[in-house]
Formats: structure tokens, C-alpha cells, sequence
């Protein structure tokens, strides 16, 4: 039994928004311990385990081994 919610919590919306902000600047994403800096989390397993979640949900896709190389879907 799946026992996730539907939707996204707040805080991964935070997270999602910070990658999304920072492909469009940057033309990559962040890196674990960049994510938790600009949203304020000091634990990288915190912002791991947040992206993780993004990625069992569909909201972001891991092309490779890096958290930088993570994209949004289509």
C-alpha cells in the first residue's frame, strides 16, 4: 500500500521552485548541500531524502549518479 499523499508536501514545493529557479539561471541544478543552504536546511540527508521523494512522485527525473543532473519532466 502506497501511503504517500497525492500532492506535494510544502516543503518539497520549496525544493522543486529551488531547482527550478536554478536551471533557469544556472543551467543546472543544485547540488545536495547548495539546496539545503538556500532553503535553510542544515541536514544534506534532509534535502536528499526530500528529492527522493520528487523523484518516486514523477516532479523530477535523475538523468545520472549526480543530483546536479536532475531535470524536470516533460
Amino acid at each position: 500500500m502506497n501511503r504517500r499523499p497525492d500532492h506535494l508536501t510544502e516543503r518539497e514545493e520549496e525544493v522543486l521552485a529551488a531547482i527550478r529557479r536554478s536551471i533557469i539561471d544556472r543551467g543546472e541544478a543544485l547540488s545536495v548541500r547548495e539546496l539545503g543552504s538556500v532553503l535553510g536546511m542544515s541536514s544534506s540527508s534532509s534535502v536528499a531524502y526530500h528529492l527522493r521523494n520528487l523523484v518516486a512522485r514523477g516532479a523530477l527525473v535523475r538523468d545520472g549518479h549526480s543530483w546536479r543532473t536532475c531535470r524536470l519532466p516533460r
